[in-house]
């Protein structure tokens, strides 16, 4: 294949990029756009180190072509923040003192955050689904992790919609 100009929307920016639609998402990113935070780790969409979000979903970008994304929203370990204000996966993740070797730690941050976002309260068995590998294994500590920013999220929630229902903004 040859490559074409694709325009991707990343982090709430708009890129445009020379690449062989085929490409994985992951060495756009990594490559074209400097966004290391997803890491390679097995390059077949199994570990999870390369995740980030596609329209607010957890996806494995090493096995996804960059051509499929088209103008939908990317958002890598780089855009999760709220400007200063890390997201509450972040915050947890320090709080909890997560990481041991890191490597896999921004792929397993993306898969938690989109899982709050699409349920802020999850089940011991929705966090048990989560099929990120860490081969340091701080399992343990990723799941109080997750239980501490669900709770943050919730609060964080309930905080934004009693400040609709007051009239802010």
């Amino acid at each position: 294949m040859s490559a074409k100009r694709i325009a991707l929307a990343v982090n709430g920016e708009r890129q445009v990029v020379e690449a062989d639609p085929e490409k994985p998402l992951l060495w756009v990113l990594r490559d074209d756009l400097r966004l290391t935070g997803a890491k390679y780790g097995c390059g077949a969409g199994i570990c999870g180190a390369c995740t980030v979000h596609l329209d607010g979903k957890a996806v494995r970008s090493c096995v996804l072509p960059v051509g499929q994304v088209g103008n939908r929203p990317v958002v890598t370990i780089e855009g999760l923040a709220r400007g200063e204000k890390l997201h509450p996966v972040q915050q947890a993740w320090i709080d909890e003192d997560v990481a041991q070797c890191g490597y896999c730690q921004t792929g397993q941050i993306m898969t938690a955050a989109a899982l709050l976002a699409e349920k802020p309260r999850p089940s011991e068995a929705d966090v048990a689904a989560i099929t990120n590998l860490c081969r340091c294994g701080t399992y343990p500590r990723i799941r109080k992790a997750i239980a501490s920013a669900s709770a943050a999220v919730v609060e964080e929630r309930a905080g934004q919609k009693n400040k609709k229902m007051r009239g802010g903004a």
